[in-house]
């Protein structure tokens, strides 16, 4: 049994095996995640939306979203890195000058983030790297609006 995630969090797997591996009887296995009605409908929901189109936006914004990001390194000397592929996307924060890892301004900015609306994570090595990962629907807009918010709260943690 091997437990999928295109249930969009809930309990749902599929088991495989060769036809002669499958000759049990009706109701002599079964599965913790073998799923429910609920389950299969949003699973059906999950696929319906990887198939119009949800990945190929999280690559084209990402895309624009890391772009945007690598843009602020010239505004905020804190930033000594941005990497990424889609919309999983890391900004290593050193301090000014030089590559040491700054996680007290990774906390600072993460908190003033917060304050302006914004959620993202941080971790890394040293703590000192912002996570940011939304959700693969997001649009230019919205990145846009992450950024200001973003650039903001670094401004206010020099």
């Amino acid at each position: 049994m091997l437990p999928l995630g295109f249930a969009s969090g809930l309990p749902l797997g599929v088991m495989s095996a060769r036809s002669e591996l499958m000759t049990w009887p009706p109701g002599a296995h079964a599965s913790t995640f073998g799923g429910n009605p609920v389950s299969a409908a949003a699973a059906l929901a999950t696929i319906r939306v990887l198939k119009n189109g949800i990945m190929r936006n999280a690559e084209v914004v990402g895309d624009y979203l890391i772009g945007r990001l690598r843009a602020l390194m010239d505004k905020h000397t804190l930033i000594g890195d941005v990497r990424g592929k889609g919309l999983m996307i890391g900004v290593e924060l050193g301090k000014p000058g030089g590559k040491d890892p700054n996680p007290a301004a990774a906390a600072t900015i993460l908190e003033k983030a917060r304050e302006g609306g914004l959620l993202i994570g941080k971790g890394g090595l040293y703590g000192n790297c912002l996570r940011i990962a939304p959700p693969l629907s997001l649009t230019e807009a919205e990145a846009d609006e992450g950024i200001a918010i973003l650039s903001q709260a670094i401004a206010e943690a020099k």
